[in-house]
């Protein structure tokens, strides 16, 4: 992106996993009620997992970082010394600046003397002058004049908003194409254009910039890429190009009726999130739509009301003569900005309707697909005439083109899953909550205890041993894969300083110290193509750490530490893959010392296509 000229923000700086109570609630008169809900993670867990990609990203040059909305360890984010000057400037050095996430900052002078270089919108109140009704604006002179404020924060504030802004050389940009009203004239008012309204920049020849390119090429690619195969009973998929009856369901099939912006409680496709995770769409290719494209000779029958399926299966499913070839029932799960999901199941019905369309006797050869952000529960995924899955996740604007070309092999499924999908709701340790004491006038009431430290996800069901239903990692390819030849090299022989190089200066360079990115293993291994099919291999790299690591905390079976997507490879082709292992991926966080540390002893090497089908294994000492 920034070789585009174009700054990078890494949010939501820390901790940012829940999002209900994430904003302060007030009492009529303005004053805090409950203040936002509290991140409570210890110093390891924020290290080693929380912390990682803003390691990375700070390493990479990233120009900003947004702070998020809730409180860390009982402090709010954007004025948490702690973890902005502490952490984020000191300890991974980084050179750019901090911005408030909107509404995020709680006080002036408390919140630039933390760290936070950039106060947004401004206002204190949104749809207000910026000016006297502000955190900082005015009262930044104030601060100045009076002493509180040192000189040198103002500069430090400045030298690191002006320096990307320069570096980019954005002053020669051309004007800001904007969804929102004429800067000159409304100031988030009420006025304010909302997403369905035309760009206006007060100037007509910029009035909706076409700068798409090969947008809509790219994101039917990227769609397709990202759709993981699960299930693929008796080879069903890709159906044949000559199908001659298909039969679509669900509510998620069709074109969106509810407009171009917003996804929520609509009917139609989910192809993005809400909130901020949503955009306006050009136009939007919803799989029903696709499917008729790319298939003129078929008879395409299709009832996309989940509720009539619902409500009237029988007289609805009568309807849909003769017999398809195959079904597809198209289910989602919305997710939005501001608020956590109530449940792990797709919405609208969703099990139901999959009960009915194969239990009516007319589709043994089901296919679901699911659009959602996340997780969901499958609890019909045994069903036997349920015979392919395709997590397909939020394709965008080109969804149905993107699954059409995996339903029908122009693109050979490569996508693995990011996330574990459970049997049961409770085999997570992070269950759904129904609280219910909101009206609880203690303003401190919101506290999130991250007690499950580094066991999240599949690391959480690997040292419980509980069996997943889809395991992360995991999904599956038109073709075979073999993995073999495990290699595994050591840069020094077993004699490796336990701590990186002490360094030269009190700051260091973006990143942290230099010496936690120096590569001290690597590991080969070559991937072949044993099938019958042109397609692409994601081999994944896992460690299991000594016994000796960090007590402080329990430590996971094993944490993935690489993985790579081949190129296509053809039948019977064969392709070596490596891995670096650098310090920090070695390392533990010692919190007494306040550094990475190597543990003493054996490593173990894991290579395979999952983290639980890991077929080749060694072993890697360092010191």
């Amino acid at each position: 992106m920034q070789s585009q000229k174009v700054q990078t923000c890494g949010k939501h700086y820390i901790g940012n996993e829940q999002e209900t109570q994430r904003n302060p609630t007030t009492y009529p008169n303005g004053t805090t009620k409950q203040e936002s809900v509290s991140s409570n993670i210890d110093d390891r867990t924020i290290h080693e997992l929380y912390l990682w990609p803003f390691y990375e990203g700070v390493k990479a040059g990233m120009a900003s970082v947004m702070c998020s909305y809730n409180r860390i360890n009982g402090t709010y984010a954007c004025q948490n010394s702690k973890t902005l000057n502490g952490i984020l400037k000191e300890e991974l050095g980084f050179q750019g600046y901090v911005v408030s996430d909107w509404g995020g900052t709680h006080s002036g002078l408390d919140s630039a003397l933390a760290g936070l270089d950039m106060d947004m919108p401004g206002a204190i109140e949104w749809g207000s002058d910026s000016g006297n009704n502000s955190y900082f604006g005015n009262n930044i002179t104030m601060m100045i004049q009076n002493g509180s404020l040192a000189e040198s924060r103002l500069d430090d504030m400045v030298k690191r908003i002006l320096t990307p802004y320069y570096f980019f050389d954005q002053e020669n940009y051309p004007t800001i194409d904007l969804d929102t009203a004429q800067l000159s004239k409304e100031l988030y008012g009420s006025d304010i254009p909302s997403f369905s309204h035309p760009f206006n920049l007060g100037n007509s020849t910029d009035i909706n910039r076409d700068v798409r390119g090969n947008h809509k090429d790219l994101i039917r690619e990227i769609g397709s890429a990202s759709a993981v195969l699960l299930k693929n009973t008796n080879n069903t998929l890709p159906l044949p190009k000559d199908i001659k009856r298909i039969s679509v369901f669900g509510n998620d099939a069709a074109d969106v009726s509810g407009g171009p912006y917003d996804p929520s409680n609509t009917n139609g496709v989910l192809s993005m999130g809400g909130g901020s995770g949503a955009g306006r769409l050009t136009h939007l290719v919803a799989p029903l739509e696709a499917i008729k494209q790319n298939n003129p000779q078929a008879l395409i029958q299709y009832v996309t009301d989940n509720a009539l399926l619902t409500q009237q299966p029988s007289e609805t499913l009568y309807t849909v003569y003769p017999a398809a070839d195959a079904c597809l029932v198209f289910l989602k799960s919305f997710a939005t900005e501001g608020a956590d999901r109530l449940s792990f199941l797709a919405d609208d019905n969703s099990t139901a309707v999959v009960d009915l369309v194969t239990g009516s006797g007319t589709c043994p050869n089901t296919v679901v697909i699911l659009h959602s952000a996340g997780a969901n529960l499958m609890p019909w995924a045994d069903n036997e005439n349920v015979t392919a899955i395709i997590a397909a996740h939020l394709p965008g604007e080109q969804a149905g083109n993107a699954i059409v070309d995996v339903l029908f092999g122009q693109v050979n499924p490569s996508g693995k899953l990011p996330y574990t999908i459970a049997y049961n709701e409770s085999d997570y340790n992070a269950p759904v909550v129904n609280f219910t004491n909101v009206d609880n006038n203690d303003p401190n009431l919101w506290q999130s205890n991250f007690t499950e430290g580094l066991l999240i996800d599949y690391r959480h069901f690997d040292y419980n041993n509980i069996t997943p239903r889809y395991e992360f990692g995991f999904g599956l390819s038109y073709t075979n894969f073999s993995i073999s030849d495990l290699q595994i090299r050591s840069a020094s022989n077993g004699n490796v300083s336990p701590t990186p190089q002490a360094l030269n200066g009190t700051i260091p360079p973006p990143g942290g110290n230099p010496d936690l990115y120096t590569v001290l293993a690597s590991v080969q291994v070559t991937v072949s193509n044993t099938g019958d099919m042109p397609g692409r291999a994601v081999p994944q790299i896992y460690l299991g750490f000594p016994d000796s690591t960090n007590t402080s905390s329990p430590t996971p079976v094993k944490v993935l530490r690489g993985f790579d997507r081949t190129k296509i490879l053809q039948t019977s082709q064969s392709v070596t893959m490596s891995f670096d292992l650098r310090r920090m991926d070695v390392s533990s966080w010692d919190t007494g010392r306040q550094e990475w540390v190597i543990p003493a002893g054996e490593f173990m090497v894991l290579a395979g296509w999952s983290s639980r089908d890991l077929p080749l294994r060694g072993e890697l000492q360092l010191v």
